[in-house]
């Protein structure tokens, strides 16, 4: 390597002064975005909905969105520190987010508990939905990736189980 600047594309990392190991193809590095993208939001849209929930049975709702916050936050940092160690560069910036998300987002205000439990539900399986739909192609071309998309995906449809649980009758 000469003493130049390395150029790469976009959303790689230079390899230079870095192990020799697994380099994501774009099909994998494009996967691992789109489950971060939505596990960024799904945080955010939690919180939004943790701190502005109101009604029937708060306390129990707001603790459990704070359970779905920290998932997300566990799952997008995994899958960030994961696209890195593949030589991608993760993009969590706000506009990238706000551009590639697949949660439907919601309203300013106040929002009544059961109103926040469909909107989680619904925010939760979009997410899972994404994992669901690249699962095939990140393990065929990384099932450590993959292992990782399935713990949060057992998390995740464990905790829309527990909200959804809030209105359900029997």
């Amino acid at each position: 390597m000469s003493d130049s600047v390395e150029k790469t594309p976009a959303g790689k990392t230079a390899r230079e002064n870095v192990e020799n190991g697994f380099v994501a193809t774009a099909e994998l590095r494009d996967a691992l975005q789109s489950v971060l993208v939505n596990l960024i939001d799904l945080q955010l849209v939690a919180k939004q909905a943790h701190w502005n929930i109101v009604g029937p049975n708060f306390r129990d709702l707001h603790l459990n969105l704070d359970e779905v916050v920290n998932i997300a936050r566990q799952g997008s940092d995994e899958v960030a520190e994961r696209m890195r160690a593949l030589h991608a560069t993760p993009d969590g910036l706000v506009g990238t987010v706000g551009k590639y998300t697949e949660i439907e987002q919601p309203t300013t205000g106040e929002i009544l508990t059961t109103n926040a439990v469909d909107l989680m539900v619904k925010a939760v399986q979009a997410t899972v939905g994404v994992m669901r739909r690249v699962h095939d192609a990140v393990d065929e071309a990384d099932p450590t990736s993959a292992d990782i998309l399935h713990g949060y995906i057992a998390q995740l449809e464990q905790q829309a189980w527990f909200i959804s649980a809030e209105t359900r009758h029997p």
